[in-house]
Parts: structure tokens; sequence; C-alpha cells
């Protein structure tokens, strides 16, 4: 009986790599497949020149720049003249401080005019009859390959994660059985999060009645492989992560509702910002410094980190204001309250976080003006204010002193990458099982070192699956933004799975000695409740960005 169970578990080894990259690819592949046909909202048509311009997105930017999504070719059109958008109510347009103004049937515009069928729209020397989309019978051009439509049909949301859950229980009978100790555990801690995870998806799809389910899938996924990677490492941080992953779904569900209308956001920006300040302020006057960094607070025997919810606000604040777009006025706001964040995190001595705040200052201050030079004279205040911590942070240089020498100290300052370095080896491509490694009894093994974890047990196969299927989350926020209802939709989900990709290639890159180590966490799967609850949270902005997501209440 018990080769017999030898076996198995070997078998389940060897299984597992091979299922997590089927259940990697469903994922996505059913959010490319679950597509609506590309055609037309609206039609603009110059009547003069008999030029017909589809308008395919919720939100258009108009004007002579080529950066706009509707380029006008016309010298008095400004290069940001106006946006053209769709709302609940209908079409609009709204100037955005245009030279020559913005004219409906004749009549100058001023802030968010209502648009109807045959209209007429002038700006600069141009005028459009606004048309239905369906008046435009030509062939579109070429899409992102990823809003393609196929034939094949996409896998059922509950097949799928049946999948993900059959996936979590192949990982629950490994951990059963470990070198160490063999007792059933593990199950106990997999009936706990099947459990959570068949009631949110009863939720979603019969509650809130959303049509599809491939996001939540791929995180539920990521989710149950760092609760189940806890298990052998310490029963009670298992249960609490998961107690995290809860709250973080509540948190996913919030968010989307919330943010269902974008227009009412500008009005709470200035209180979301002056909330991020204090919760900055909470953590640098009453938080707990541990190995150089006071990001922590205990309330009540339960620590958390204010930072990771700060990061949820930060993309909230940066996207609200967008009856205005482009304009200095709301760059020069958020770049303020970009500085207070990032040097708060900086004087708390977080240089992780504030680095993953800084990339994404940089992608959301580009996706909003296109200003390059903006871009630059932020990167040398970076480059200015890091040299400064080098200098006054003997723990920071220390890090960057051993960064790619990990294997010439491991006994000293390289201890930790240089046993990640030796366990991912040991891991081979299949793992040594789960419980089985020996990273686990490294320090911060569990949070900024888990990817070591993962390679060690589960095989170099699973720990690439899962840092690929964090990373595609940036071309899947990219394809969906085409559709999205709002710019804000867009600049939200993009900068989301930004920050994500950006927080996991920090860590793992810091684990594996390619950078400095930073102490981040690797999203989803690194122990933290905090982080679990950020993580669902910034994937809700690229949820709600999906044209699908609001499909049933339109």
């Amino acid at each position: 009986m018990t080769v017999i169970m030898d076996i198995a578990v070997v078998a389940l080894r060897i299984l597992l790599p091979v299922y997590a990259v089927v259940i990697v690819y469903q994922c996505y592949a059913s959010m490319r497949r679950r597509r609506r046909p590309e055609k037309p909202l609206v039609l603009l048509h110059n009547e003069v020149t008999d030029l017909k311009i589809p308008v395919l997105f919720w939100e258009n930017s108009l004007g002579r720049s080529k950066r706009s999504d509707i380029f006008v070719d016309d010298p008095a059109v400004s290069r940001n003249h106006c946006v053209l958008l769709r709302r609940k109510e209908g079409w609009f347009i709204n100037d955005t401080d245009s030279k020559s103004g913005t004219f409906v049937n004749g009549k100058e515009t001023f802030g968010r005019t209502q648009v109807y069928i045959d209209d007429k729209i002038t700006v600069g020397y141009s005028t459009f009859t606004f048309k239905r989309g369906e008046e435009y019978t030509e062939k579109l051009g070429p899409t992102w390959f990823f809003s393609r439509v196929s034939n094949k049909p996409a896998i059922k949301p509950f097949l799928l994660l049946f999948m993900i859950t059959l996936f979590h229980l192949f990982m629950a009978v490994e951990a059963c059985f470990t070198n160490e100790v063999q007792d059933y555990k593990p199950l106990t801690v997999f009936a706990f999060l099947a459990a959570v995870e068949w009631v949110f998806f009863f939720v979603s799809t019969i509650i809130l009645k959303r049509i599809n389910f491939e996001l939540e899938s791929l995180a539920l996924f990521l989710t149950g492989i760092g609760v189940m990677l806890l298990v052998r490492q310490e029963l009670r941080s298992a249960y609490i992560q998961l107690i995290a992953a809860v709250l973080g779904m509540i948190v996913f569900c919030i968010i989307i509702k919330v943010i269902e209308n974008p227009d009412r956001l500008p009005k709470f920006r200035l209180y979301l910002m002056i909330l991020a300040v204090g919760l900055l302020g909470v953590s640098i006057i009453f938080g707990k410094i541990s190995y150089g960094a006071a990001n922590w607070i205990t309330i009540g025997g339960i620590s958390v980190q204010p930072s990771e919810f700060v990061k949820i606000i930060y993309i909230i604040v940066g996207a609200s204001s967008l009856d205005v777009l482009q304009t200095k006025k709301n760059l020069i706001e958020f770049i303020v309250f970009s500085a207070i964040c990032v040097g708060g995190l900086a004087i708390m001595g977080d240089f992780g976080t504030a680095l993953i705040f800084f990339a994404t200052f940089l992608l959301m201050a580009f996706m909003r003006s296109g200003d390059v030079k903006t871009v630059v004279l932020a990167i040398s205040a970076a480059i200015f204010g890091g040299t400064l911590a080098l200098k006054f942070k003997p723990y920071i240089a220390n890090r960057f002193a051993v960064w790619g020498h990990a294997m010439e100290h491991p006994q000293d300052d390289g201890f930790q990458m240089a046993r990640v370095l030796t366990y991912i080896a040991s891991g081979g491509l299949f793992g040594v099982g789960i419980g089985n490694g020996c990273l686990k009894y490294v320090f911060a093994s569990e949070s900024d070192l888990v990817f070591g974890i993962v390679a060690e047990e589960m095989g170099v196969i699973v720990a690439f699956t899962i840092a690929i299927a964090i990373a595609a989350l940036i071309i899947y926020a990219r394809s969906v933004t085409t559709r999205s209802r709002s710019t804000f939709y867009s600049i939200t989900a993009c900068c989301a799975a930004g920050l994500l990709v950006i927080q996991m290639s920090l860590n793992i890159f810091g684990a594996t000695d390619v950078l400095p180590l930073t102490g981040v966490t690797l999203p989803f799967i690194s122990l933290g409740g905090s982080s679990m609850v950020s993580c669902w949270g910034l994937i809700a902005f690229i949820k709600a960005a999906d044209e699908r997501t609001y499909a049933v209440k339109r």
C-alpha cells in the first residue's frame, strides 16, 4: 500500500505542472474567445468630404494629435480638442479647452453636452453628422489580437472553476504525504478553500449576474496555490491567508459597484487623497520598525500594512478627473499627491513599495498626458532620491552591495538569495513535493522568497507559469480597455495590471538576485493579509474595464 501511495504522490508531482499550464491557458483563452463582434457604436460622417469615422469606444478623444482616438486633420482643430463619450443617459460631447470651441447644431458647447442622432458636431472647420453605427458598412481594420472572436466555444465558467478546485485538491493530497509528517490537515484547509471558491462563484454568477468569471478564476487559482503551500509551513497562517482572501473578494465586489459610475468619483477625490495621506501618516507615527521599514501597525493583535490599501486609492485618484482630460492642472495635482505618497513610503523606509508607486506613477502620467518630459523629469528626481537613500539608509546600501554577488556571500548578506538559487535548482522541473522543501526554514520564505518555495516544492514549470499568468494581465488589460466604457476604466485597468506586474517582477528578480532584494510580496501567493486584500482590489479595476462586467445592467 505504501508503494502505491508513493507512486501516486510522484504521479501528482508530475501532473501538477502540466495541469497548471492547462488552467492558465484556459483562463486566458476564455478571456480571448468570449468577445462580442467588433462593430461601431456610432458613426461620424463628414458630408463635405464623405469621410466616415467609426466610433468604437465608450469614450473617445478627438483632436489633431496622432494619439487621439479620433484624428481630425484640420489646422483649426486643437491637438486635444474634445471628448465624445457614452453614458447611461446617452452620448455626450465635452470640449477640453480647445482654442476654437466645439459646436453642436451651430451652438457652442459649455461643459458636457448631449448629442442625438443626426446632430451636427463642428470642430474647427470640420462638421460631422452624428449617425448610428449600423450605417457604417465598410470592413474594420485589424484589431488587437486578444479581442478577436474565435469560433471555438469558451470553456464554461463552472467547468473552469472545477478544474481549479481539482488542482488545489491534488495539492492537498500531495501535502498529506510529505517526508516529514503524514496527516490529513491539508484536506481540511482544502475543504474551506473549495467552499470559499464556490460561494464566490455563486455570488458572482447568480446574485450579481455576471456573465464572465475568467479573471476571478485566475485570481482564485493563484490564491489557492498560496494557501495550500502554507499548510506545511504554518497551518494557522494558511487559515489567516484564506480569511484575508475572503475579505479581498468582498473588497473586489465593493470596488466594482463603487466605480460602476465613474462620473461620481471626482467628487470624492479630495477625500480619498486625505485618506491616503492619513493612512501613510499613521504608519509613520505608529508603524512598527521591522528590518528597516516602519510599514506595519498592530491593532488588537492584528498586523496591518496601510500602504497596501493606499495602492487602491492611488489608482482611483490618479484616474478620476475625466471631465478635463489632459490638463496641466490635474497632472500637477497628481504629481504632488504622488510625491507625498512616495515620500511618505521613503520616510517609513519601505523603498520597495515606494518603487512600485513610482513606476505606477510613470505609467499613469504618461497615459494621461503623453508628456515624455514629465516622465524624464520624474525619473531624474527618483535617481536623486535613490542616491540619498543609499547614503542615509545603510541597510539599503548593503542590499545593493550584495546585489549580483549573493553566491559570494552565502553566510552573511547573500544568505537568503543564495538559498533561493540553490533550492530552485534542487527543485528541478517538477519540484521535491509540497512540504519537502528546505527553503521554508529560511527567514521570509513565505513572503519575500515565496517564488523560491514554489520553484523548489512544485517545480520550475509551475513557478514560471505563475509568473506568466500575472504578467499576462497587462495584455488582458490592454485588450479590454479598447472597449471600456470610459477612459477612467482604461487608465485604472492598465495601471492596476502594471502595478501587479511590477510588484511581481521586483519580488521574483529580488529573490533570485537579478535585482536588489526589495521585500515586496508576490501577488496572491505571498503570505500577507493586507497584500491579499490589495491584490483582489486591484484586479477589480481590470474586471470593471471589461465591457461584459456590466452587460446585464445595460
